[in-house]
């Protein structure tokens, strides 16, 4: 299965990481489990741009999942969550497709600031629609060049991308942004050892 779950768009702080938008397409989740499994994508949206450097872009791969990041220069970021058939080269185009977009239509200076700046900006549904089928991306290439120049780095899990001594676990329970819902979910995920349990 070709699958795009999420978009999101956030600006990597010195000191913390701001959402600035972000869309989901859900619906192959258990109606009830949703909300929890966008908690957690949000969560680990955030960690992921967190632990990624300015400049770079990876993918990190998480049971049957993989994340995509770019942190711009500017520390504008781009994270798409997907299947593992998802094109690696496909998510990492749109990702910055997406971010010249939203820079495009969004003044820098409102960044640091998030949602308290009261951005504006549509974009990311329409693409997460449109590009759950990757062949629709073929046409933009000119991003190609840069991105085969650049190295990308490929995670196996989550864990190796968190800091030595860190614990995924350990994170989840200190996390103020999950519910104590999503917290048993993430629990309950972990006992059956993968979140395709909640697929329908």
């Amino acid at each position: 299965m070709v699958k795009l779950f999420s978009m999101s768009l956030l600006y990597k702080g010195p000191a913390v990481v701001i959402p600035l938008t972000s869309t989901y397409d859900l619906m192959s989740f258990n109606y009830f489990q949703r909300k929890s499994i966008q908690e957690f994508m949000t969560f680990t949206t955030q960690i992921i741009t967190e632990r990624t450097q300015t400049g770079q872009r990876q993918s990190v791969k998480e049971q049957e999942y993989l994340c995509h990041v770019y942190v711009r220069e500017d520390r504008l970021t781009g994270v798409i969550i997907a299947d593992q058939d998802y094109p690696r080269r496909v998510a990492f185009t749109i990702l910055s497709k997406a971010c010249e977009d939203f820079a495009s239509k969004v003044p820098s200076k409102d960044w640091p600031y998030g949602q308290q700046a009261n951005i504006q900006y549509n974009g990311l549904e329409p693409m997460l629609l449109k590009y759950q089928d990757p062949k629709e991306a073929d046409a933009m290439t000119r991003v190609q060049a840069e991105l085969d120049e650049t190295k990308i780095v490929l995670h196996g899990t989550m864990e190796s991308l968190l800091q030595r001594g860190e614990k995924l676990d350990d994170l989840v329970a200190k996390s103020d942004a999950l519910s104590l819902q999503s917290k048993t979910f993430y629990k309950q995920a972990k006992k059956a050892n993968s979140w395709c349990c909640v697929i329908q």
